[in-house]
């Protein structure tokens, strides 16, 4: 059955049609071609011709004769719209005319350098030209590296192996930062938060090393859409890029679909279960033979998914698998290759999935849940389709206020600009720890400037820490320490823990891996693991061998843990007055610790048990928005308590609309009477270490986000109070069955007088 049929039948169900807020169909898209460049190499051309490809897109002429004239480019266009021949082209290129030149390529992960690896020997084989092209990851032989960095014309690795391999051991690579004419930057807009920010460093010292060496290498950057790819990219690399964005790939017809769930009790804004109403339409699209990809918020999500899907009759263990951060290099390659081959008909995947790794046209795309931006909706999105072929994708939505934002407006989504990336290169604790890991590599002269004319001051001030020794005008490194293992670009973790099955006697064996900031909550003792729909229960965890032991076990509920957080405010960088208030943005000291687990019930999602987490607590510093409200201007009491809880609900929920973020990276906490500013408060904190800019963005859009908050406020069906806008009616404390104030009406008296629309206090 085709995907237009699926459809048809959905919008005639009397059980799914009056859920359907909202179908589009967005016509397919034919090819516009620009002009082969004339200087390009003819064995190219030829090559090209014997794939079949006779012209090229526009956006690929445009790029080929920038990056041929030598400027720095960034291609910004949708999924599967031949982005790799951008760069591949000027650089083989090159390569054919200067056999000695070198070229780096990123990728943000092993699965798209493994791809691009398969790519470039495929040209070297079409072209009978000795490029040699190796990837150098954490799983290269120690045996083959030699080789690579030796006789490696094309390097095929990702920012971590830079940062803590290649960097550092420049001396071992004089013919790759000597001869380095060109760096490959793919997937730009991944590079934006934390991860961005630690890049833009790790970029600064590769353009260190290379004029050490006396090259100076030009960049070819990819991206999928976000609002501000130029800004984006000369904020990493800090030198002038020439954009390129007119898309010339054809695109096949899709269907757009917002699929709201029914609401169980409308008096409490409770809709059925996002996870569980996806299953169903995921099941309905498979039993139909649509190959489908299914993407879930969190990890918990994708394996509750698998299991829920296999457990469907209609569906059936065979072909569904898992796909998400923490399986086996393995395991993603035989996932993908399934995918490639039909073997696999559904893969549920967190984002990691949301990259252009080939795996194939699927026809149906499900969308567990708003991504968090509208960049992340089409980037997933794309993953279904064919040039030619019609595909369908359905954003279920859950009852979060975002989600029901776009369920009640869902022209937004449609109409929207999609969000700018953010990056804050010269965050302190970021800077000052890349500025280590460069005078480890090379010492620093006085006139030489990391990210701002403050330079001499860090340096200075890790003299007095006793790291670097100044000798004259120039700092050398003098800790013991080699720094660049103590930074991951990716978290504040250094380390991953690893995941050893022990089930069975005599032969442990390594099924997973998960980062430091997720262990209190997911790997501590007594919690169940889910991996590919497999139940482990915890038996230890080492903490400071960083591993977890578990066992298999057979049981119908898995575990969810409770977080404690305390914040601190440490400095104001910036704060305004704002009616009966005032908003600030500054330094925060979060302090956080597991405390408790609940066992929830598979199916039904019901608490059968609780436990106890021993674990150590976790301090960082970070950055917070907060609004104050005069204490003369609301009523004292269980109102007030309640109105911010609610407030600060729906603004950190809501927030997301104005950043380019995952809600989950975004924190929220309300004080009666903080501590700090003696004043009822709301935090919106960001959950990275040293702050990325979300929190001095959300203090620019202070009025957009409190105007958004009042609409949906006012738009929402419940009376007192629901998930989808203020959360649920809080219990009192104590052993009562009282019920609070509600917090809808207190929450909107409160945004009323935030927004000036409500002179004082009733």
């Amino acid at each position: 059955m085709s995907v237009a049929a699926i459809l048809d039948r959905w919008e005639r169900s009397p059980a799914i049609a009056p859920h359907l807020a909202a179908v589009r169909h967005l016509p397919a898209r034919p090819a516009r071609y620009g002009p082969w460049p004339p200087a390009l190499d003819s064995r190219l051309t030829a090559v090209l011709h014997q794939r079949g490809i006779t012209q090229l897109y526009l956006h690929q002429a445009r790029a080929l004769d920038a990056a041929l004239a030598g400027r720095h480019v960034v291609v910004v266009t949708p999924t599967a719209s031949g982005k790799t021949l951008c760069y591949n082209l000027p650089i083989l290129h090159t390569l054919l005319q200067e056999p000695a030149a070198r070229a780096l390529y990123l990728f943000p992960t092993k699965a798209l350098a493994h791809d691009q690896l398969a790519e470039l020997h495929a040209w070297a084989r079409a072209l009978d030209a000795p490029l040699r092209a190796y990837t150098y990851d954490g799983d290269t032989p120690a045996t083959a590296r030699q080789q690579v960095r030796l006789a490696g014309s094309l390097v095929v690795t990702n920012p971590d192996m830079l940062h803590a391999a290649l960097l550092p051991q420049h001396t071992q690579w004089c013919a790759l930062f000597e001869h380095l004419r060109y760096v490959v930057i793919d997937e730009l807009h991944t590079y934006r938060g934390l991860f961005g920010s630690h890049l833009a460093n790790v970029l600064r010292r590769l353009k260190r090393i290379a004029a050490h060496y006396g090259s100076r290498p030009q960049f070819l950057l990819t991206s999928a859409t976000i609002a501000n790819p130029r800004e984006l990219a000369e904020q990493l690399i800090e030198e002038p890029v020439e954009l390129v964005d007119d898309n010339g790939a054809p695109a096949g017809p899709r269907y757009f679909v917002l699929y709201n769930p029914p609401a169980l009790d409308a008096s409490l804004g409770i809709r059925r279960s996002a996870l569980l109403a996806a299953r169903d339409l995921a099941a309905d699209l498979l039993h139909a033979g649509a190959q489908t990809i299914v993407f879930a918020r969190s990890r918990l999500a994708v394996e509750l998914l698998v299991a829920h899907l296999r457990a469907d009759r209609r569906v059936g263990d065979n072909g569904v698998r898992g796909y998400r951060g923490g399986y086996l290099p393995s395991e993603r390659r035989a996932i993908e290759q399934g995918l490639r081959s039909g073997e696999v008909r559904c893969v549920v995947a967190t984002n990691a999935l949301e990259l252009g790794i080939d795996i194939g046209g699927l026809d149906a795309c499900v969308l567990v849940g708003y991504p968090g931006s509208i960049a992340s909706t089409w980037q997933q999105a794309g993953r279904a389709g064919r040039r030619q072929a019609l595909s369908l994708t359905v954003l279920v939505t859950s009852s979060s206020p975002l989600d029901q934002f776009l369920a009640a407006q869902p022209d937004y989504l449609f109409t929207t600009p999609v969000e700018e990336a953010r990056v804050h290169p010269n965050n302190l604790y970021i800077r000052t720890s890349h500025l280590q890991c460069a005078a480890f590599e090379r010492p620093f002269d006085r006139d030489e400037r990391f990210g701002g004319d403050d330079t001499p001051l860090l340096l200075d001030f890790l003299t007095e820490q006793e790291i670097l020794v100044r000798a004259g005008d120039r700092w050398y490194w003098m800790a013991d320490a080699f720094p660049a293992q103590s930074v991951s670009l990716r978290s504040a973790a250094i380390d991953n823990f690893v995941i050893v099955d022990t089930t069975a006697t005599g032969q442990p064996r390594v099924i997973g891996e998960m980062d430091r900031w997720s262990v209190p909550t997911l790997l501590h003792e007594e919690a169940i693991y889910l991996h590919e729909g497999r139940q482990y229960q915890v038996e230890r965890l080492d903490w400071t061998e960083k591993k977890a032991f578990v066992r298999r076990v057979d049981v119908d509920y898995y575990t969810d843990a409770e977080l404690a957080v305390e914040l601190k405010p440490l400095s104001v960088e910036a704060h305004a007055p704002v009616p009966h208030g005032a908003r600030h943005w500054g330094e925060v000291a979060l302090t956080f610790q597991a405390t408790v687990f609940k066992k929830l019930k598979l199916l039904t999602q019901e608490n059968v048990g609780w436990g106890q987490i021993q674990l150590p607590q976790e301090t960082y510093h970070t950055a917070a928005y907060w609004l104050t409200l005069e204490r003369a201007a609301v009523w004292p009491g269980e109102r007030l308590e309640v109105g911010l809880l609610g407030l600060g609900h729906l603004l950190a929920h809501l927030a997301p609309l104005y950043l380019l973020c995952d809600p989950r990276d975004l924190g929220w906490r309300a004080e009666v009477r903080s501590p700090f500013t003696g004043a009822p408060t709301i935090y919106l904190y960001e959950r990275v270490g040293g702050g990325v800019g979300l929190a001095e963005r959300l203090y620019a859009v202070h009025a957009e986000l409190l105007g958004a908050a009042a609409q949906h406020l006012e738009r929402c069906g419940c009376a007192n109070g629901c998930p989808s806008c203020v959360g649920p009616p809080r219990p009192t404390a104590g052993p009562t069955t009282e019920v609070m104030p509600a917090p809808k009406p207190a929450a909107r008296h409160l945004l009323r007088l935030l927004r000036g629309t409500l002179a004082h206090a009733d």
